[in-house]
Formats: structure tokens, sequence, C-alpha cells
């Protein structure tokens, strides 16, 4: 029999650098795309970019809406500083400021507005960013994310101090909501879980906006499990 554990304290934080306002992305459009036009930016120091409204990625045409597609690329080095500031696990659900200006250094712009990263491509071998891919996060904006999950407590959880382990079930949890809402993360505490003991889906509280996209919200995302031994010795008589 296990205990689900109820009266669970769960919070949404939404960190200082979610306000996006700290990091302004510079980028500039791309002429021509291909493979060999990408190979030349990067070789400059620049990573090959798409921002596009979401709606383009619905699978019902009647339902995706005006894409504002942009093809760019970015400075390398200020993505780089950007990830490093913000940790790459909350890089994909943090809003950022974007400037497209008309070249590289120029005081022209010709297009600003806030957006969302929700890809990063990178090189299987050297870890390299390849490519980024962006969708407009501007507010009022509906927007599908996937918002990292991070477990706090777990020096004062009474089920690992009596032996039993940490099973991590789900380490995001998928949401529709506006786009001045995104949490950058979800804390959930776990301080108080015992051994059996777990946090549901549904356990997790976050702001009315926030539409949870799974089919089984009853499903644990965390729980403690009690050690085991694998094929323990019989006991000799």
């Amino acid at each position: 029999m296990f205990r689900l554990w109820r009266g669970l304290k769960t919070v949404v934080q939404t960190s200082p650098a979610n306000t996006h306002h700290y990091h302004t992305i510079q980028a500039i459009p791309r002429e021509c795309t291909g493979s060999r036009i990408s190979s030349r930016d990067r070789a400059q120091g620049r990573i090959p970019a798409v921002v596009f409204s979401q709606g383009l990625l619905e699978k019902n045409p009647s339902n995706r809406s005006p894409s504002r597609k942009q093809i760019l690329t970015a400075e390398r080095k200020q993505i780089r500083s950007i990830i490093k500031s913000v940790q790459l696990p909350f890089f994909c659900s943090t809003r950022f400021q974007l400037q497209i200006r008309a070249g590289s250094g120029s005081s022209v712009l010709l297009e600003s507005g806030t957006v969302l990263p929700i890809k990063i491509h990178r090189d299987e071998e050297s870890g390299k960013i390849l490519n980024l891919v962006f969708v407009w996060a501007d507010e009022g904006t509906e927007l599908k994310v996937d918002v990292p999950v991070v477990f706090k407590g777990l020096e004062d959880c009474p089920g690992l101090k009596k032996g039993g382990y940490f099973k991590v079930i789900r380490s995001s949890l998928m949401f529709q909501c506006p786009a001045e809402h995104i949490p950058q993360k979800i804390e959930v505490d776990v301080s108080k879980l015992d051994i059996d003991g777990r946090v549901l889906m549904h356990d997790i509280e976050v702001h009315p906006s926030m539409k949870l996209l799974s089919k089984n919200e009853s499903m644990p995302i965390c729980k403690i499990a009690p050690t085991y031994i694998e094929n323990p010795e019989p006991i000799k008589v």
C-alpha cells in the first residue's frame, strides 16, 4: 500500500531572469539559407536561428496563425553568455527581448518583440550550438511550454533519512498558458515526504491561467521508494 502526501507545499517560482528584460538578444536577418550558408555563419561566430508564431506548428491548417517568420543569426558569444546566466535547463522556459537590426553593429532596428526559445540544436560530438528556434512570446500570446521541475528539501526528507531513495518520474511538465505567466521553473518541496510518498501532477499549484497538458493528472512526478535488495541471499538456518 502506498501513501499519497496531501497538503504538500508546492510553489511556482519565477526568478528575476524570467522577466526577460535582463537579457536582450541581438540578431540580424539572413538573406539566404542552406547548409553552406549556415556553416559560413558559424565560422564567423554566429548561430543560425529562426523565430515564428507557435501557431505555425499546429497540425490543423485552419488553426495556424500568421507566422511572423524571421530567418536570423545571433552572436554565439552572447547566446553562450545568456545560457550561462539563466542556466541551460531553464533557457527554454525563459522569455527574452529580441531586437532584429539591419546588420551587425547597426543602429537600425527592423523589428523587436519578446521571444521564447523552444529548441537548441547541438552537434552530437562537440556539443556546439548549431541552430536556435524561437517563438514570439508577446504578452497575451497563448503558448505551449515545457517547464522544468526542481525538487527541494531533499536534505530534510524523512523518507530518505529512513533509507528510501528518491525517484524522479517527470523532470518537466507541459503547460499551455499566456506568455506572461510562463514560470522559469516549478519548485516542489519534498521535505515532508515519507517512504512510499509521492507527488502527483494535480498536487502542483500553478497560476489559474496555466493548463496542464496531460491526459492523466493523477500520475506521480516523483516518489520516495523503499530500498530493496535484488536476489537476496537465502537465510541460513
